[in-house]
C-alpha cells in the first residue's frame, strides 16, 4: 500500500506569526490540503510558539472531526510535561516523539534509544493509555539493538530521519548512499514489528526512490518543501504530486 501523506502545518504557521495577522490561515490550508487527498495533517507545537501556536490544535482538531472523519491528526514533539498535557487536551491519532532541546531551530537527529529507554517507557505507556499510535524519531543507520529497544518501550512506529538524505539534493551518490542506510534500518525495524514512517526535507524528486527503497514506509510528513511547492503551484496540486511521488493513484 502506498505511503499515506500527512501535511505539516508549522511553516504556514511560520508564515502567518511573521504579522499579527490571521493569515496565511493554518486552518484554511490544511482544509486543501485534506481536500486535495492528503491523509492528515501535522504539527510541531514548540515551547515558544514561534510556529504553531498552542490555540491552532484545538481548531485543526475540530476541523479534521468535523469535515474530514477519515483523516488523522499528528503530533510531533519532545515529551514534556506540558507536550504530553497538549496531547492530552487534543487527543491526536498519533504522537511522534522527538529527541529536541527546545532552542532547536528544527529537528536535526533521532533517539538514543538505549540511552533514554526508561524516559521513553513512561511518556510512551502514558500515551498509549490514550489509545494513541506513537512514532519515535530514528536516525538512518540504526543499529538492530537499538531497534529492539524502540519496540521494548513500547513505540508503535519508528519515524526516519531524512534530513541527510534531502541535503544530498546535488549528489546523486551521496543520495544514494543515505537512501542505503534508510533501506537497511528499516529493513531491520520491520521485522522487529515496527512500522515505518518517514520525514525531513523530502521532495517530489527525493520521495520516489525513498518509496521504492522502502515498500512498507506507512506515512511520509512532509512540511518544508511540501510549503515551499505550493507558493508556485498552489496547495491543492502540491499535495496532488506528493501523492503521486510516494505512489497513490488518484482519481
Amino acid at each position: 500500500m502506498p505511503a499515506k501523506l500527512s501535511v505539516n502545518l508549522n511553516a504556514i504557521a511560520m508564515l502567518r506569526n511573521r504579522r499579527d495577522l490571521p493569515w496565511p490561515s493554518v486552518t484554511g490550508l490544511g482544509r486543501i490540503a485534506l481536500a486535495a487527498g492528503a491523509h492528515g495533517l501535522t504539527v510541531h507545537p514548540r515551547p515558544d510558539q514561534r510556529h504553531i501556536h498552542f490555540a491552532d490544535l484545538p481548531a485543526i482538531r475540530a476541523l479534521i472531526d468535523d469535515e474530514f472523519p477519515g483523516c488523522e491528526f499528528n503530533v510531533e514533539g519532545y515529551p514534556s510535561e506540558s507536550f504530553l498535557k497538549l496531547v492530552e487536551d487534543n487527543e491526536p491519532e498519533q504522537v511522534t516523539l522527538v529527541p529536541d532541546d527546545p532552542s532547536q531551530a528544527t529537528s536535526d537527529h533521532g533517539w538514543d534509544f538505549r540511552q533514554h529507554a526508561d524516559f521513553l517507557k513512561q511518556s510512551v505507556a502514558r500515551l498509549k493509555r490514550l489509545g494513541v499510535r506513537v512514532s519515535l524519531f530514528c536516525d538512518p543507520g540504526t543499529d538492530e539493538p537499538q531497534l529492539a529497544v524502540a519496540k521494548e518501550v513500547g513505540a508503535d512506529r519508528i519515524e526516519l530521519y531524512t534530513g541527510p538524505y534531502g541535503a544530498c539534493h546535488n549528489s546523486p551518490e551521496k543520495a544514494a548512499s543515505e537512501l542505503e542506510r534508510l533501506g537497511k534500518t528499516a529493513d531491520i525495524a520491520v521485522p522487529l514489528g515496527l512500522e515505518i514512517n518517514a520525514g525531513h526535507d523530502l521532495t517530489v524528486a527525493n520521495l520516489p526512490p525513498l518509496a521504492r527503497r522502502v515498500p512498507t514506509l506507512a506515512e511520509v510528513s512532509i512540511g518544508h518543501g511540501l510549503t515551499a511547492d505550493a507558493l508556485e503551484y498552489g496547495m491543492a496540486e502540491t499535495v496532488r504530486r506528493f501523492l503521486r511521488a510516494a505512489g497513490n493513484e488518484l482519481s
